[in-house]
């Protein structure tokens, strides 16, 4: 393969994890079929019908010429790379496009007793870039022509916004703000934490996300647990695992929707006032269990972490333990694969696109590494009707495998946006590359 490159991600084949294979007995319990609110089936296997498998991609990175797969009436090309994990999208009122580039740290794994060998400084994992970058497509051809340092020195950041004149941005631990305005391309004014929020955690699941309502009464926060299921003890969940809502200057914070292992991607159904999240669930209840899924967020709704998962279905760990919470847990509205880390959403609210992907929902799946056969790696669509999801997911973007017999992979996508033109851009973090997707007329 020409210029073949091997990149290091915090799943790549470079990482061993060492003590992790506890065995579990099978459950001698049937399968369990549940229809979702959204009309969708899930099957669930009883937890520990199979092991939990461990299995590593090798990102080996994108040869010249090869791009991800889009269906028939689409074109693929890059729209940037040479970033530093690119993991998430925001694009200004403006236009801008602005990317967070960061990346989960080494020290974490070697917290759970990992071993880490031939990583080398130019490697993706545990060097996070720590910073935001402005793209800008000055003579509309589907090329960026500017590209700017927009704000660094940052702390793990995701989540970005632009509200009343300032820019937000969701570091690890705490939210912050800055003076803004439309056009500019870099930020030197002095910034204001308005939200602390626990950084860490044995689970490390750092990314913060934030999206404000559609009036910007209110600005809602992301913040995934800090274990697996609970595991090390609920005092180190405290205002994790929850979607929070807060006043535009940090005031106010209250529980939005609780129950939530990872709540990463957040949107609103076009023509609607409902939130919409992907959630990256649990693992080591076996490769089946449990969905990932996109769900409808309830005021003060709560979705079972980590006593029930999926619905009232009650988690194997925590038997009798909070049984009314477990008869309160919420079914989501649309499965997805089982350790597929679906974390980017966005709603598709221009008309570019054929009238099938109207109103509708894509998923970036970042990619398994909790189960036996590589899962996950694409970006998936659901269809919508009337704010409602209208069918099951189907795949959009692939092409990511490299050699399924190898555990390779060319890349892993992530966070999604819609450009006002009605393309859409997808990060492929750990190729440092950002795709557009684009319908040929």
């Amino acid at each position: 393969m020409k210029n073949r490159t091997y990149i290091a991600s915090f799943v790549t084949a470079t990482i061993i994890l060492l003590g992790c294979n506890s065995q579990h007995p099978v459950v001698q319990e049937q399968p369990k079929t549940i229809e979702t609110p959204a009309g969708q089936q899930v099957t669930l296997p009883p937890p520990h019908a199979t092991e939990s498998g461990r299995n590593f991609s090798n990102v080996i990175g994108w040869e010249d010429g090869r791009t991800p797969k889009a269906p028939a009436g689409f074109t693929v090309t890059k729209y940037a790379d040479g970033l530093q994990n690119p993991r998430w999208l925001y694009v200004t009122p403006n236009g801008d496009v602005l990317v967070a580039e960061a990346n989960t740290e080494v020290g974490f794994w070697k917290r759970l007793g990992a071993k880490i060998v031939g990583i080398t400084k130019s490697m993706a994992l545990g060097n996070s870039a720590n910073r935001i970058t402005l793209f800008r497509d000055t003579d509309k051809d589907g090329k960026p022509d500017v590209r700017e340092t927009f704000l660094s020195d940052l702390n793990q950041p995701l989540g970005m916004l632009v509200l009343n004149d300032m820019f937000y941005v969701a570091n690890t631990d705490g939210i912050w703000r800055y003076p803004y305005q439309a056009g500019q391309t870099n930020i030197t004014a002095r910034g204001e934490k308005i939200l602390d929020l626990p950084a860490g955690g044995y689970n490390n699941h750092w990314t913060r996300n934030i999206i404000a309502n559609p009036n910007g009464s209110k600005v809602y926060v992301a913040v995934g647990s800090a274990s697996d299921h609970g595991e090390h003890g609920m005092e180190y969940e405290e205002r994790r695992a929850n979607i929070l809502e807060i006043n535009p200057d940090g005031t106010g914070e209250r529980v939005y929707a609780s129950g939530l292992r990872n709540p990463v991607g957040m949107g609103w159904a076009p023509g609607t006032n409902t939130l919409w999240t992907s959630v990256n669930e649990r693992d080591d209840l076996g490769d089946e269990l449990v969905p990932d899924y996109l769900t409808s967020v309830q005021d003060g709704g709560f979705y079972g972490w980590p006593y029930a998962y999926f619905g009232p279905n009650e988690d194997p760990e925590w038997l009798g333990q909070q049984p009314k919470l477990v008869e309160q847990t919420i079914v989501p509205d649309v499965p997805l694969v089982s350790h597929s880390a679906s974390l980017g959403l966005a709603f598709y609210d221009k008309a570019t696109f054929p009238e099938k992907y109207h109103g509708g929902a894509f998923v970036g799946q970042h990619g398994s590494w909790r189960r036996s056969e590589l899962v996950g790696y694409k970006v998936v669509f659901v269809p919508y009707q009337n704010g409602m999801p209208a069918g099951p997911p189907e795949d959009f973007l692939t092409g990511f495998f490299a050699d399924s017999g190898e555990d390779e992979v060319y890349g892993r996508p992530v966070g999604i946006a819609v450009l006002p033109d009605g393309s859409m851009l997808v990060a492929d973090d750990t190729s440092n590359t950002i795709w557009r997707v684009s319908a040929q007329r």
